[in-house]
């Protein structure tokens, strides 16, 4: 069978609709945009002397949701410049437009009999092979195409994203029983490899996977909630990070997803079921008090919680559930938190917790618990056909970091069903057979390969090809060197990495030595080398903890010592002999730039925040990466065309100056950190894989090591330019003193030392006047005071 999507159609264009076609254009698609037509005119419209007959007017719905993407927060676009691939209409003028794309996205209004309209006149109009699919979050998907011809029943499913699309990994696909297995199989791949997606096939059951459980598991929170007498902070406070949960935990969620959302989808399932589950799913009364009062969370300004003004600054308070008013926010404390803090890990911090029987955090962590891993495992087979979707769903849809199943492996199966019992609960059969089989885990790793319980045996993960997962490879295979910072691991097919593992992944000796091993090795044994990992972020920067003591100590021979052995890092890392390819996603801040932007490529995920940010602490860069981004930009200006190369140097002085950060990886091409020989891998976990082939790649077209680069500098005049600005932002008040000394060093480095404008100096020479810059003003006390803040607060101090 093939298949392709070139061009798309999404129809509906609310918060959803247009959320996916924003995803879709920052995947390169084409895609058309349809809405209702409004019913009546807007006084700017009558105004302008329009009609309801007016094209304008009618597409009024559409165009306005595209135009409400270049304001949207978080962002929907990875750059503005996607916008231009949505074409708005409407679905009475523009339905025939349909016959030209090969896949149609329905996100209307959630009524079966308005779907099933919109459908009929889909297969009207789509070509043959077209694929149709729904978003509808609680609808059965089966129900929708009945009475649709037998081409469109082939080509139909249910394709649930999670909002925002964007960000949100999730995607349910759910196929009827005329679905073609062909179609479920190019779409999982397609949404996969395209679209970054992390699919998972649900059934068609109300509200599939995720917001099944998700849905029951905030409820079951609420009702535990109101049955121990905690506090909204306090049930926050114990449902986040402690046990791997998102930091907006149960309640600050609630008020990000929206009340009247959470609500819709909770009736959803209440007039779908019966019994026990039926009770589970009804929504409590201070919550139904709370919609009629419109206090449904961040879009109304007000709801489980309420920033105030006060006059010692802004204060978060919480929602006391009994009398509706708002109190200061409290914090369960309790002798069980304290020890599931000092616990490594997130599975041994829930396992503290749960065992500590009697204290009031534990106990309620484990009576919210213990619903939900017996609801999930009583749905296992009628949502999902197994314990590994379940869990891939509740990961990716609700941003858990263990899913139902490998929460119940971390607290110990046998141990929690024995305790479950005692406490009169049912245990569904298939895990009392489970045990008895001698099976005491759902999940178990076995020579670098993973398995998960079902049916009576254990069956192996597949993964798709193009996911590499480093603890599974350095099981198998070994890891080669490795030290307290960074180590050094075979990735197959002659490729080589260098995987970071420091705190927050920030570079110290330990990496920059292993580093310079990893490179050696690679030169004599291996095609090419890629500097990458799985960690929280790819590199938060150099170690600032350690700069400052040195700093403070005035041990600024050995500081000299150590910028020198980043800058002679980061060369080794330009001229190896064989490609080193970066692989940076999430954070890439001040060093993890200064690693990336020499490498001979870099291979960005979608979602990788970049920007030379040592100006926010009262710094500038120290290993070369001004003088790399510097060195990008001219690179990336048009062959043979004259340039003004003062407006390069302002170009990078302003964004170092500003700490800029990219909001993409897409953005970060704009902002000339990423240049044409740099790729953007689709999908996050394809990430090294992608990296890996990108150094096979250079490797068989006969890389060749750059050359040492000349560097033309602006000199005086544009020294004077670039401080001209800094100065004058300190008169407007937008700049301290200390901010124009910064700036005043920064300018002296892009201008080569102050020299004649058009001076061609060497790499060497601009890397000696970035190491003096930041020797001199590390050394300085308000330097020092904005290192300390940062590391203190975690933001940065004006001063």
């Amino acid at each position: 069978m093939k298949q392709s999507i070139k061009r798309a159609a999404v129809l509906g264009s609310g918060v959803m609709g247009s959320g996916i076609a924003a995803h879709l254009a920052n995947c390169g698609i084409h895609t058309i945009m349809l809405d209702i037509v409004p019913k009546e005119l807007t006084k700017e419209e009558l105004a302008k002397g329009l009609s309801l007959e007016d094209k304008v007017v009618r597409n009024r719905i559409a165009a306005q949701s595209k135009k409400a993407l270049l304001k949207q927060k978080p962002a929907a676009l990875t750059t503005k410049k996607s916008l231009h691939l949505i074409e708005v209409g409407n679905m009475e003028d523009d339905m025939d437009k349909l016959a030209e794309v090969d896949w149609i996205v329905e996100v209307v209004v959630e009524s079966l009999p308005i779907k099933k309209k919109v459908f009929s006149r889909i297969d009207e109009i789509r070509k043959q092979g077209a694929i149709v699919s729904s978003n509808t979050s609680g609808i059965s998907v089966e129900k929708m195409a009945e009475d649709c011809s037998e081409d469109f029943k082939k080509h139909f499913l249910g394709t649930h994203f999670f909002n925002p699309p964007r960000y949100l990994k999730l995607l349910e696909i759910i196929p009827t029983v005329k679905t073609d297995p062909e179609v479920v199989a190019f779409m999982k791949k397609f949404s996969e490899d395209v679209l970054g997606k992390g699919v998972v096939e649900a059934k068609d059951t109300p509200n599939f996977i995720a917001n099944r459980i998700g849905t029951y598991g905030l409820l079951i929170t609420v009702r535990k909630m109101l049955e121990g007498g905690y506090s909204i902070g306090e049930v926050d406070s114990v449902t986040g990070p402690i046990i791997g949960r998102p930091k907006s935990a149960t309640f600050r969620t609630l008020d990000v997803v929206g009340l009247d959302t959470f609500i819709h989808v909770a009736k959803n399932v209440y007039d779908q079921v019966g019994g026990e589950e039926k009770e589970v799913f009804t929504v409590p009364d201070f919550m139904k008090e709370m919609l009629n009062r419109g206090w449904l969370g961040a879009k109304s300004g007000q709801g489980f919680f309420l920033k105030k003004k006060g006059k010692d600054g802004s204060a978060i308070y919480e929602l006391n559930t009994e009398t509706l008013e708002y109190e200061e926010r409290k914090k369960l404390k309790s002798a069980a938190m304290e020890m599931a803090k000092q616990e490594k890990g997130t599975r041994r911090k829930l396992k503290a917790l749960v065992n500590a029987r009697g204290d009031r955090a534990g106990d309620l962590v484990w009576s919210m618990l213990k619903p939900v891993l017996l609801y999930s495992a009583r749905l296992c087979g009628e949502i999902a056909d197994d314990v590994l979707s379940i869990d891939q769903a509740m990961k990716w849809g609700f941003g858990w970091e263990l899913g139902p199943f490998e929460t119940w492996d971390a607290i110990g199966v046998e141990a929690s069903v024995t305790r479950m019992k005692e406490e009169g609960e049912d245990i569904p059969e298939w895990v009392e057979n489970m045990l008895e089989r001698g099976f005491s885990s759902f999940y178990k790793q076995e020579n670098g390969s993973s398995f998960f319980y079902q049916k009576g045996e254990y069956t192996q993960q597949e993964f798709n090809k193009k996911e590499i997962h480093l603890k599974r490879l350095k099981e198998s295979n070994g890891v080669i060197k490795k030290n307290a910072g960074a180590s050094f691991i075979d990735l197959g097919d002659g490729v080589a990495g260098l995987e970071f593992h420091s705190q927050g992944n920030s570079i110290g000796l330990d990496i920059i030595q292993m580093m310079n091993y990893a490179i050696e090795e690679t030169e004599k044994n291996y095609e090419g080398l890629v500097i990458g990992n799985q960690g929280k972020n790819f590199c938060v920067g150099a170690n600032l903890a350690m700069m400052l003591m040195e700093a403070q100590d005035q041990n600024f021979m050995e500081l000299d010592i150590v910028v020198r052995q980043f800058q002679n890092m980061a060369m080794r890392i330009k001229y190896a002999a064989k490609p080193v390819v970066a692989a940076p996603f999430n954070m890439v801040l001040g060093g993890g730039a200064e690693v990336s932007l020499p490498a001979a490529a870099i291979q960005a995920s979608p979602e990788t925040y970049i920007g030379l940010v040592e100006f926010g602490v009262g710094l500038i860069p120290g290993g070369g990466g001004t003088k790399e981004l510097y060195l990008k930009q001219l690179r990336n200006l048009p062959k043979g065309i004259q340039f003004d190369l003062t407006k390069v140097a302002n170009d990078v002085f302003e964004k170092v100056a500003t700490a800029t950060v990219s909001k993409s990886a897409a953005e970060a091409r704009e902002n000339g950190f990423l240049n044409a020989t740099d790729s953007i891998s689709a999908n996050p976990d394809h990430l090294l894989y992608d990296a890996k082939e990108k150094v096979l790649a250079l490797a068989k077209a006969g890389y060749q090591p750059k050359l040492p680069e000349q560097i033309p500098v602006v000199g005086d005049s544009g020294y004077a330019a670039m401080l001209l600005g800094a100065q004058n932002l300190h008169r407007s008040g937008y700049a301290s003193e200390h901010d124009v000394k910064i700036a005043e060093k920064l300018a002296y480095v892009l201008s080569g030392g102050r020299m004649k404008e058009g001076t061609v100096i060497n790499e060497q020479a601009m890397l000696d006047l970035e190491r003096e810059a930041f020797l001199s003003l590390i050394g300085e006390p308000l330097t020092q005071q904005r290192m300390q803040h940062m590391l203190v607060k975690g933001k940065p101090l004006r001063n």
